[in-house]
Parts: structure tokens; sequence; C-alpha cells
């Protein structure tokens, strides 16, 4: 069977005796991922490590957090920033036909107001 699958003797015989051991990082990775649900996924592996050490008191090597966060991909979430742009200038654009000429001859003829933009989460009303 070795000879089938290209695999030598004991590197057949090292992988079954790997099997039955269990994971290395799985305790370090079930700490980290609790931490990550916490969070919402936004700390990076410098800050994983920070609070491993400070809170759990456990020490491991900050590469080692970064080995176990890509491993079992704990890695924190980039969000991306939104682009600034002026509240209304996308939604409205009508042409200034007083030119603040606000004076009118006749009630009714000529009609003004102020716009607001309130920040909503459902977005800018």
């Amino acid at each position: 069977m070795c000879r089938f699958f290209a695999v030598s003797r004991s590197g057949y015989y090292t992988f079954v005796k790997r099997m039955n051991r269990p994971e290395r990082d799985a305790a370090l990775a079930e700490a980290i991922w609790q931490q990550q649900k916490k969070c919402f996924h936004t700390y990076g592996c410098r800050r994983m490590w920070q609070w491993l050490k400070d809170s759990k008191g456990t020490y491991h090597n900050p590469k080692t957090i970064l080995r176990v966060m890509k491993k079992y991909g704990l890695l924190a979430e980039i969000r991306r920033r939104k682009r600034w742009q002026r509240m209304g200038e996308q939604l409205h654009k009508y042409e200034n036909l007083l030119n603040r000429d606000f004076h009118a001859e006749t009630p009714n003829s000529k009609w003004v107001t102020d716009i607001s933009y309130i920040k909503t989460k459902q977005g800018v009303l």
C-alpha cells in the first residue's frame, strides 16, 4: 500500500502515531475563538497576544498566536472605511432658481425652505 501511494513506510507510521494525538493548538484556538466571538472579530494577532497575556495569564510567542489564528481562520475582519461625502450632494441636484433674490412681488410666488440631513441606522433622512 505504501508503494501504491508513494509514501515511505516510516512516514506512514509516524502519520498513524500523530493521528491519535490530540491537536497541540486546540486549547489555544478555542480561547482565541471565544474572545473573537466576544469582540466581533476585531482583535488582530497583537491585540489577541496582549489579551491572552493580561487576562488569561498564558504567554505564547506572538508568531504562535498568528500561526494558530491563520490555521483556524480566526484572523480579524478588516473593516473598510467609508469615503467621506457631503450629505445632500448625491441625492438632490436642483438649480438655484432664486439666486438669493428672496423679495417676492406677490404672496406665494417664491417658497423657500431649509433642509436638514439626519443620519440614522437606515440611512440619511
